[in-house]
């Protein structure tokens, strides 16, 4: 069995960016957008969480483009940027944090995830999660695994 490089998802804050690196060399690079309501990782703050965390569990594996889930289940119906709603898109990466002070990520349903507010990425309009453009998440997706480490830098 052929086992891959190690890959780490580096989210950067101050640039909006995410790269998925392989050791230690960035291999892929998006836009993203964070919260709207800075950094921490204070239960119900919407903030997003800063420091170390895996990818725990991954969901949507050959969903449509658009694809809306609650509950990180597909609901059948495919998001648009004219809802108001900040609707969960695509794919779902759930982050689980490996610090004392982000060890609440997973209970507080942190995701790397695709968005209906593809216009607003680059720019911090999340509610804690890391948004992504819906294309770009299938390609991160399917790129990463579980437990694959991630950093979100300030």
């Amino acid at each position: 069995m052929q086992t891959r490089p190690p890959r780490q998802i580096r989210v950067s804050v101050a640039d909006q960016r995410l790269e998925l690196q392989e050791n230690g060399h960035p291999v892929l690079a998006f836009p993203i957008s964070t919260s709207a309501y800075g950094l921490g990782s204070e239960d119900g703050s919407l903030k997003t969480p800063l420091g170390l965390f895996r990818v725990a569990e991954k969901f949507g594996a050959g969903a449509p483009l658009g694809m809306v889930f609650k509950g990180r289940l597909p609901t059948g119906e495919i998001g648009s940027e004219a809802q108001d709603d900040d609707l969960v898109q695509t794919r779902i990466l759930w982050l689980d944090g490996l610090e004392p002070h982000n060890a609440n990520t997973y209970s507080r349903y942190i995701y790397i995830h695709g968005t209906n507010h593809e216009s607003r990425i680059g720019t911090p309009t999340s509610h804690g999660c890391v948004r992504m453009r819906n294309a770009d998440i299938v390609t991160l997706f399917n790129a990463v695994e579980i437990g694959d480490e991630v950093a979100i830098q300030p």
